[in-house]
């Protein structure tokens, strides 16, 4: 069945997908197979269907088949045998589930093909949903504004992983962002990320992001350091956007030795976990906003952070903490802490602790953000600690 969706999915369009995965299911006996897809939200399960087939939007929260979603495990109900969801998952990447029928769905050795399949199709979305709108169109319950077009169009998956690093990223509001945005990239063994939240709303803004961010790219690809970049992104604001700033956090995180390098640019502070709870708060700024350097004779300075293995960055922007409840009172730091630490004890994948706390915050200001809300995790988790060996020896000594 993979060989097949493999050499046949380059002769359809994107609005053929679910055709084309439909004729591929009695490869694995399977009747039917649906692709539900997220909403920007991440609240609602989308399907994507071909002509015959019928299903309703399924809520994340309270149904099997967002319990795939959300712990990344293959889900079946007692009662229906013949069915099973499977996340849809391009690396780490949640993009939704499928929906598998088959006499033989609730068998163990159906697993493999299932995942099998999963991974394939969303590969498959990934590579055709360019050359079309349908999945756009899907995934959005709401008009998208401008400004929130030209975020999305130059984020980042939401979510990168490896063996050894995890990254994923939230904003909010999904239909009307324009400030906030964020990028990463992995090179060699650095990894770096940048969170930066704009001045200003709507198109002002978000063509600032898009300055900012492609600046920043510019600046690592070109092979600056932390500094470096920090002024080079620096000058173009002040060159393009004169009256604007942006605030930031630059970090650069060596893999392999869990050095940490960080540059904040008038932003809040990180959080720093571990051990399944928020130990301290990084140092605030070490430059001012990007935009204002010319108000200071000092040059950005990088704090540095040796990191424990497992350790956790959770970098956030203002609309997080700023957030305010009908009656006033702001979500604040105090409530973050609180709302991770609770996140970190239910073991939940990094996503979906990304996830409920959006969803948290939204539902504090009754579904009406006065800000972007943007929240990031970075997670450091080496497959083995160098000279370990040399550890449990000398635990033997007298």
């Amino acid at each position: 069945m993979v060989r097949w969706l493999q050499l046949n999915a380059p002769r359809d369009g994107p609005d053929e997908l679910s055709q084309l995965v439909s004729r591929a299911a009695p490869a694995i006996n399977a009747s039917e197979i649906v692709i539900y897809l997220a909403d920007y939200t991440q609240s609602l399960l989308v399907p994507l269907l071909n002509a015959g087939l019928t299903r309703d939007e399924l809520p994340i929260e309270t149904t099997l088949a967002g319990r795939a979603f959300t712990t990344l495990d293959i889900q079946r109900a007692p009662d229906n045998p013949d069915r099973m969801w499977v996340p849809l998952l391009l690396g780490c990447e949640r993009m939704g589930v499928l929906e598998i029928v088959s006499p033989t769905a609730a068998g163990p050795a159906m697993d493999g093909p299932a995942w099998e399949v999963a991974v394939n199709v969303a590969q498959i979305l990934v590579n055709r949903r360019l050359y079309g709108d349908v999945v756009e169109r899907l995934r959005r319950r709401l008009p998208m504004q401008v400004a929130a077009e030209i975020v999305w169009g130059l984020l980042p998956p939401l979510t990168f992983a490896t063996d050894d690093l995890v990254v994923t990223a939230i904003l909010e509001p999904c239909y009307d962002v324009g400030g906030d945005i964020f990028d990463y990239a992995l090179n060699d063994d650095v990894l770096s990320v940048g969170l930066f939240d704009t001045c200003g709303h709507g198109i002002k803004a978000s063509t600032l992001a898009s300055l900012v961010v492609s600046a920043y790219r510019n600046a690592r690809r070109c092979g600056l350091d932390l500094v470096d970049t920090a002024t080079s992104i620096d000058r173009w604001v002040r060159s393009e956007h004169p009256n604007f700033f942006a605030t930031a956090l630059l970090i650069e995180l060596n893999r392999r030795t869990g050095q940490l390098r960080m540059i904040n640019a008038g932003h809040p502070g990180a959080m720093l976990l571990r051990g399944g709870k928020a130990v301290r708060e990084l140092p605030g700024p070490t430059a001012l906003p990007l935009g204002l350097g010319h108000l200071s004779p000092r040059r950005p300075r990088a704090h540095v952070e040796d990191l424990h293995p497992g350790d956790r960055i959770l970098a956030y922007t203002d609309g997080i903490t700023d957030a305010r409840s009908p009656d006033g009172e702001q979500f604040g730091l105090d409530r973050l802490v609180d709302f991770v630490n609770r996140a970190l004890n239910d073991r939940l994948p990094s996503p979906e602790t990304m996830r409920r706390l959006v969803r948290a915050v939204v539902g504090y200001q009754d579904d009406q953000l006065e800000d972007d809300a943007t929240a990031l995790f970075v997670e450091w988790r080496p497959p083995h600690l160098p000279f370990a060996h040399l550890r449990d020896l000398g635990a033997t000594r007298p």
